[in-house]
């Protein structure tokens, strides 16, 4: 009786000790050779005017794998990357980064701010909330092909960061933090 407990208990470490490194979502144990662009021109991509050298970073899709000649669909569109030490004006607030959400339910993107280029005459109550919680922001939109900042199209305040998370809708504070950051957001417009 002792070997089998002891046989199934080292039988449920093996197969746990398996899983442990399967931590990518699509399946593998590496990541995807996702296929990208790097744009040769200043062009408009997802309504936003990106430099030379911005990678675009595609959904996997068969037979297309790292760097492409030409640029792919821009519905499969997932990232959008500015060349090191370059930014776009998104808000009033320095980007360096756009990624499409994980979970295809959501309609949204991630923003991500270099707030060291951000000049103290730039600021804002939006960016200054922004940047209190981190340099990441979650914002969910009507229009899925516009990533550009167009409060017309921008439904919400999805997350910033970690700390405030609309999932959390219990959270009286989360929700009230999430809900002023809104308000802030579509008072930049106007500006």
């Amino acid at each position: 009786m002792k070997f089998f407990k002891s046989s199934f208990s080292l039988l449920g470490l093996l197969f746990l000790t398996g899983c442990v490194g399967n931590m990518n979502p699509t399946g593998g144990n590496s990541t995807p050779n996702y296929p990208y662009f790097i744009t040769v021109k200043p062009l408009v991509v997802k309504k936003i005017a990106v430099p030379t050298g911005t990678k675009l970073v595609y959904e996997e899709q068969f037979f297309k794998e790292g760097k492409q000649e030409k640029m792919l669909n821009e519905e499969k569109l997932i990232t959008i990357e500015l060349p090191k030490g370059q930014f776009i004006i998104w808000g009033g607030v320095p980007v360096t980064s756009i990624d499409k959400f994980f979970n295809s339910e959501m309609r949204g993107y991630t923003v991500y701010a270099d707030f060291e280029k951000l000049t103290e005459d730039k600021k804002t109550k939006f960016s200054e909330m922004w940047q209190s919680c981190s340099n990441d922001i979650g914002i969910t939109v009507k229009n899925t092909e516009d990533w550009s900042f167009n409060t017309q199209n921008i439904s919400d305040v999805e997350s910033c960061s970690v700390l405030y998370q609309r999932y959390f809708k219990e959270n009286e504070s989360q929700q009230k933090f999430l809900n002023e950051i809104y308000s802030e957001l579509l008072k930049v417009d106007s500006k």
